[in-house]
């Protein structure tokens, strides 16, 4: 359980969630229709600037970890928020195609920075008895940022797209002031008990169970596109089921965000980072598969609350399960490793898809793609627990003549 003395870990690690991916990329998903109908790009050129916050988010994944260890970490996080809100304050008129594009590179860049180091510094000071409740726990600012761009960007657009571009640079601002509140507000130190110090490094071990939970992380990468790209688009003009009900699903895919971290602590407490990560990637495979059988409001509503919830609870989990592995002190490393793996993942299945829709003119068959990687996604993390539990099964002694 946590406590008000983990206040300042969860501040730091959820602002920097909230605007790593919740605004910076999840703000986007509701504007996208907007753009295409107020013209000021068309379908495809709105498709690949969402893109373009992927390619932006790899750059930054790469980086991150080097940034922290080279740059004092408030300075990176408050480098990051600014190029955040710059990134929104800066498209708030319209401008060519190149200018856009810049600049929701810019938002991945600096969302994957805090992504990276936003909460392997939470994890870091943590002890390790409150650790499982505040390393999920960070991530519920991706669910807050995806509830608070499908409440609020609805209403921004009934007054212009202007104001909503201005309105979402004047909200990572905001966050990236409460974070600062949080970092000043950190121990001096990580927290490092004695007991973890040889989990310092990957023992030799688990090497192989760590790249395939790495592995299928990144096949999650392609499985997360097509609802946090394409969704709402595809409801309110493939569907035709117009902007509003395509919002709501927006909100319902926000609530489930919000709830996906509270899920995966509740998951890692009662089955293990383990089996919940095993048992998310099935549910999450299921969700994003379910538009292929139907789009009945009962099916895209749970489509949208699963696939909300376990976008963070995947990202939660998969961050403890490493943890687990390679122990607080080498988090930060194996993190951001997989972080751009992650990133190199969605940013080809994000220009893929893109190059894909624009092809073919539908975005089902997107659905179908995603479903698919993650079933893949949930071989690998179960062939993992037997990889381990081969590596430490002893050997049999010799028998005795």
């Amino acid at each position: 359980m946590t406590n008000v003395r983990d206040l300042p870990a969860l501040l730091t690690g959820i602002m920097a969630t909230l605007a790593g991916i919740g605004v910076a990329r999840f703000a986007y998903t509701p504007l996208l229709p907007a753009l295409i109908q107020q013209e000021w790009f068309s379908t495809s050129q709105a498709a690949y600037l969402g893109a373009a916050n992927l390619l932006g988010y790899l750059l930054g994944a790469l980086s991150g970890h080097a940034l922290s260890e080279r740059f004092p970490a408030r300075s990176v996080i408050g480098v990051s928020f600014a190029g955040i809100a710059l990134s929104f304050l800066f498209c708030a008129s319209p401008a060519s195609f190149a200018w856009f594009f810049l600049w929701r590179l810019v938002s991945g860049l600096a969302g994957a920075v805090l992504m990276v180091v936003g909460p392997s510094l939470a994890l870091s000071v943590t002890p390790a008895a409150r650790r499982t409740s505040v390393g999920a726990l960070v991530f519920t600012g991706i669910g807050l940022g995806a509830l608070l761009s499908a409440t609020l960007v609805p209403v921004l657009l009934e007054v212009s797209l202007t104001v909503t571009w201005l309105a979402l640079g004047l909200l990572s601002l905001v966050a990236g002031i409460v974070c600062d509140r949080g970092l000043v507000a950190l121990p001096a130190g990580p927290v490092a008990p004695a007991g973890e110090a040889g989990q310092a490094r990957p023992r030799a071990g688990p090497a192989l169970v760590v790249l395939l939970v790495i592995v299928a992380y990144a096949l999650d990468a392609v499985g997360f596109v097509p609802h946090t790209v394409f969704w709402v688009d595809y409801l309110a003009r493939e569907q035709g089921l117009g902007t509003h009900a395509a919002s709501l699903q927006w909100a319902m895919f926000g609530i489930g965000a919000v709830c996906g971290p509270l899920i995966a602590a509740c998951l890692a407490r009662r089955l293990g980072w383990h089996n919940g990560l095993a048992l998310a990637f099935l549910a999450k495979a299921v969700a994003v598969a379910m538009p292929l059988a139907s789009i009945a409001i009962a099916s895209r509503s749970i489509s949208s609350f699963v696939v909300g919830a376990m976008i963070p609870g995947i990202v939660a989990l998969t961050s403890g399960r490493l943890a687990e592995l390679v122990g607080p002190a080498a988090h930060k490393r194996l993190w951001g490793r997989a972080t751009a793996a992650f990133a190199a993942a969605q940013a080809i299945a994000g220009y893929g898809m893109s190059a894909l829709y624009d092809a073919l003119g539908s975005y089902l068959s997107l659905f179908a793609i995603g479903g698919c990687t993650l079933a893949c996604g949930l071989v690998l993390v179960l062939l993992s627990r037997s990889v381990q539990e081969r590596k430490v099964r002893p050997s049999p002694l010799p028998r005795r003549h």
